[in-house]
């Protein structure tokens, strides 16, 4: 499962910071899944606590924010927002163009559970 080792490494780097921030636990976590990342939302968010179990991220809420695509037709040059399969501008029809986003799969932000020195 593509998904799983995708929340591993979230796991991972998520587990890194709150190390580094000496946190007792990781609170909630937001991640930005863009709509032509290949991630599968359901699946990973299904993957993500497996993945976190044992780890400062056990039982941490996890926050999905899906990002949309905006395109440039390259033969017109229109702007547009790209969605689904077999995407045509909406100005002139072509085929052609350019993704401006879409592909993301960041780390938007960490809560973390600090203790009191």
């Amino acid at each position: 499962m593509h998904e799983l080792s995708l929340a591993q490494a979230l796991v991972d780097r998520i587990v890194d910071a709150a190390e580094h921030e000496c946190a007792l636990r990781v609170e909630r976590v937001v991640v930005l899944i863009g709509v032509y990342s290949g991630v599968e939302r359901d699946a990973f968010e299904f993957a993500f606590p497996f993945a976190a179990e044992g780890t400062l991220a056990e039982g941490a809420e996890l926050v999905i924010e899906t990002s949309a695509a905006d395109a440039v037709c390259g033969n017109c040059r229109a702007d547009f927002k790209a969605s689904g399969i077999g995407i045509r501008c909406p100005e002139c029809g072509s085929d052609i163009f350019t993704l401006q986003g879409g592909r993301e799969f960041l780390i938007r932000s960490i809560d973390l559970e600090i203790g009191e020195s």
